[in-house]
């Protein structure tokens, strides 16, 4: 393995050049119908989400708070689809839709797009990919009380590790180069005046538990299907994998996600077509996993600290004393597929 690169086997072996000529040109076509139905159903099934929550009993909340997380996923999505030039042809549309899409998420649209640009440029770089890379070792063995930290974080709260990422990368501007600035103090000036605006709306009208209720149970939700969504696309050798069908439904297929990779100008509706192309053409080098249990589990417990020899070496391995959470994790999350 090249030093200093996680590389992905499939990208390696089969340059996007060689993939593309394989695709339609309609994979690539812009469908104002389609792109505003996915606009429809995650609006919607966001709203059912919230009634769902304003009249679910106390222990009918968690499924509440899944419904209405995996509901504003999608709004995600189409803020993705509209940083990728990819939900319509009118570049004023995106950049309007893709801030309001963003917003009942605290994420700043622009900031958001500079950086996920990088990530698709430098994807899987070690020091410069800006979505996700494992631990290095030197910062891992640099004190006791940031490897607990580290611990943690890539163990037991990976599932919400995105928010962390959403923190550091989007609201420094000392983190953009000049000619961003101006977009992103807009981006910032929007979330900033949503949460301005629409939190004291919501306690005014439901009080804190209202906002902890309605707001923050699925803002956790959601990251939970962003982070999972990051590493299982770009942590371990299976690049896709599947879920059910109410999921891809409601995040509009992004985990669908190696086309996005080949091209990101493949709308999200039509990025399934597009896999099924890949699968026909290149279906030898393909990696494929199911989302399940096993899946996370291994992401969870070994793909932790790069090694240039092995990809990745387990917390455990290099601190077994300081990695109990990892040991039991090991013990209490199953191992079946």
């Amino acid at each position: 393995m090249a030093s200093g690169k996680l590389e992905n086997l499939f990208l390696k072996m089969l340059p996007s050049r060689m993939l593309l000529i394989h695709f339609p040109e309609r994979f690539f076509e812009i469908d104002d119908g389609k792109a505003w139905t996915s606009v429809l159903i995650s609006v919607t099934s966001y709203a059912l989400g919230l009634f769902m929550i304003s009249k679910a009993p106390w222990y009918l909340l968690p499924l509440a708070w899944a419904w209405t997380g995996t509901a504003v996923t999608g709004f995600f999505v189409i803020g993705h689809d509209c940083a990728h030039k990819s939900f319509a042809k009118n570049k004023l549309v995106e950049d309007v839709v893709g801030t309001l899409a963003f917003l009942p998420l605290i994420y700043p649209y622009e900031p958001w797009r500079f950086k996920h640009d990088r990530h698709h440029a430098k994807t899987n770089m070690l020091s410069e990919d800006t979505a996700w890379h494992p631990v290095w070792k030197e910062e891992f063995e640099s004190s006791p009380l940031l490897r607990k930290a580290i611990i943690y974080g890539y163990g037991p709260i990976r599932p919400w590790m995105s928010i962390g990422h959403w923190l550091i990368w989007h609201f420094d501007l000392k983190k953009f180069r000049p000619n961003e600035v101006k977009r992103v103090k807009i981006s910032l000036a929007c979330v900033f005046a949503f949460m301005g605006i629409g939190w004291p709306l919501i306690i005014y009208k439901a009080g804190i538990l209202g906002w902890l209720k309605f707001w923050l149970m699925p803002w956790l939700g959601y990251h939970f299907w962003m982070s999972t969504f990051t590493v299982v696309h770009h942590t371990a050798p299976h690049i896709s994998f599947k879920s059910s069908n109410e999921i891809e439904i409601l995040c509009h297929h992004i985990n669908v996600h190696i086309p996005h990779h080949i091209s990101s100008r493949i709308p999200s509706y039509n990025l399934r077509a597009a896999h099924k192309s890949i699968q026909e053409n290149w279906g030898k080098y393909l990696n494929e996993a199911t989302w399940n249990w096993r899946l996370m589990k291994t992401i969870m417990t070994m793909c932790h600290v790069y090694d240039e020899e092995h990809n990745y070496v387990a917390f455990d391995q290099l601190a077994p004393e300081d990695s109990k959470p990892i040991t039991l994790l090991k013990k209490v999350m199953p191992d079946y597929a």
